[in-house]
């Protein structure tokens, strides 16, 4: 196996590009995810305690789980931007819901990712969640790092994992540490790529362990110094063996999404991360060219442009505001610019644009492609928008997708029927969910990807709007955008089924079929209409 030579001390790239690592992390729920995210931000020197997921009181706020029912229960549901330096590298990670009934706002979270980190529990092994969001990384070509976390706890065998991890995934699979036992017997890891012996510290919890011992490979007699005898035979044994059925590390085939390397760890030990962040900073992309409907943007170019992935409201719940977060794409932005927004053909001067550690935000003066803004919104940014210095670029592959569960809104009070509809258009800006508004009737429909959403929507619009909600059952079996080629034929359908069609947020069409009968009746009647599940940005 050849392993990538790199250390923290190596030469830092000349461009200010090339610096950049954009990934995002994804996992199933109760994988590690935010106790990883904390533990980079930790390693990064971002924070000076973690938040200690576990902790009472205050302490207990992970910094990426800002939202007040994030926090209350113990959960990511949207999506966080963190910013910060380590190795002479500018890291901008983002944290994504690991729970199912969020994978919308993750799947648009990944179309900002250069790469991701796929976190994996020792004991499980792949899940459903993690399977579902491999895949969307699979279909933009987004190289993955794999950490195996939990260490610390019995897991299952390391040759099972990788095994696991290569027949679901269909992923050429490498190892770049190998663990040293399990559980009680856990004792550390051999970092194959560094050729270095880090050994989990005991009794120093909280502490950041130290950076271990260089080793001149498995053979070097500093081994059996430092390791029980049966422990450095098992690791010599086991790692000539992944050393015979692994493939050797390319770093071609990472960054074109075919292999991953796999650590060892344990984040809530802190262990395994540092060694982590130094396989990021050297062997993740840098920001790489996105694709535009008439050319691709390569982040060289002069010209500032980037794309709006994501909209959160109330991040200051005293303030009310709204941020749209940004993916530069290219160019060197300064504060103060003035960029074209492309669907509304409008200029606009970007005043106070925010870089983020999670809710804590700071004025940035710059930014380069690569880079997470924030920008101040009142409604005129939405999700999938794109910002230039003029030039016409509609950036590709952020759609929304047709919601499979629906249900009815309506207000506690009913005075605040107008209160409610301005929440719901906001949520619906933010992406958290879908919102119709029938032609026939006061009431809205509210689509999403799975229960729980209804749940976080009531708590928020009670919470941050002030309007107590009730959702309900609705006749609504299915709901399809309504495109076609001819303007005339879409107005004829709609005014022909009148008490089925919505409009969305955006004002475009909406068919609410009663069952699949009703949706397969309307598409033989008008067949020159497309009845879709997804929907690009309106631009």
């Amino acid at each position: 196996m050849t392993q990538p030579a790199f250390s923290r001390d190596e030469a830092v790239p000349s461009s200010v590009i090339d610096r950049r690592r954009t990934f995002a992390i994804i996992s199933h729920p109760d994988a590690g995810k935010t106790t990883l995210t904390e533990k980079l931000l930790l390693f990064g020197g971002a924070i000076q305690l973690a938040g200690a997921v576990k902790a009472r009181g205050e302490a207990r706020r992970a910094h990426s789980d800002w939202m007040k029912v994030e926090r209350e229960r113990g959960i990511s549901v949207a999506s966080s931007v963190m910013t910060y330096d380590y190795a002479g590298r500018v890291f901008n990670l983002l944290d994504t819901p690991g729970h199912e009934d969020f994978s919308e706002d993750t799947y648009r979270t990944l179309t900002a990712v250069d790469s991701a980190v796929m976190v994996i529990d020792a004991a499980k092994g792949i899940e459903e969640q993690t399977r579902k969001l491999f895949e969307v990384c699979r279909l933009r070509d987004v190289p993955i790092v794999t950490f195996v976390n939990k260490l610390d706890r019995e897991g299952r065998d390391p040759f099972e994992i990788l095994d696991e991890i290569e027949q679901t995934l269909a992923l050429d699979v490498t190892p770049a540490s190998w663990p040293i036992g399990m559980g009680r017997s856990f004792l550390g890891c051999y970092n194959l790529f560094q050729e270095r012996l880090v050994l989990l510290e005991k009794g120093t919890k909280g502490a950041l362990p130290s950076e271990g011992a260089a080793c001149d490979g498995l053979d070097d007699p500093k081994l059996d110094a430092l390791l029980p005898a049966d422990a450095v035979a098992t690791l010599r044994e086991e790692v000539e063996m992944a050393r015979g059925l692994c493939p050797a590390f390319s770093l071609d085939a990472y960054r074109e999404g075919h292999m991953t390397p796999v650590f060892f760890g344990s984040a809530i030990n802190n262990f395994g991360v540092r060694e982590l962040l130094d396989g990021l900073a050297a062997l993740a992309p840098s920001p790489r060219p996105q694709p535009a409907r008439d050319r691709v943007v390569a982040p060289d170019e002069k010209a500032v442009s980037g794309f709006v992935f994501k909209i959160q409201a109330n991040m200051d719940p005293k303030h009310r505001d709204r941020i749209a977060f940004v993916r530069l794409c290219s160019g060197h932005f300064k504060r103060g610019m003035k960029l074209t927004h492309v669907r509304t053909g409008k200029a606009m001067v970007i005043h106070t644009p925010v870089l983020f550690l999670a809710q804590d935000r700071e004025v940035a003066e710059e930014a380069h492609a690569g880079d997470i803004i924030g920008l101040p919104n009142h409604g005129n940014l939405r999700i999938g928008d794109a910002l230039t210095e003029g030039e016409g670029l509609r950036f590709t592959g952020i759609p929304s997708f047709a919601p499979e569960m629906l249900q009815k809104a309506r207000p506690v009070d009913p005075l605040k029927g107008k209160h409610l509809g301005r929440a719901l258009q906001q949520l619906a800006e933010e992406g958290v969910a879908s919102v119709f508004k029938p032609m026939i009737g006061a009431d809205w429909i509210v689509g999403v990807v799975g229960s729980l959403q209804f749940d976080v929507m009531a708590d928020r619009i009670r919470t941050e709007y002030d309007v107590p909600v009730i959702f309900e059952p609705t006749p609504v079996h299915a709901v399809r955008w309504v495109e076609g080629d001819d303007a005339r034929l879409i107005k004829r359908f709609v005014d022909a089924n009148q008490s089925a069609v919505a409009e969305d947020h955006d004002g475009a069409p909406v068919f609410m079929a009663r069952n699949a009968w009703h949706l397969d009746k309307a598409a033989e009647e008008f067949p020159g209409l497309r009845f879709e599940k997804t929907k690009e940005p309106v631009q």
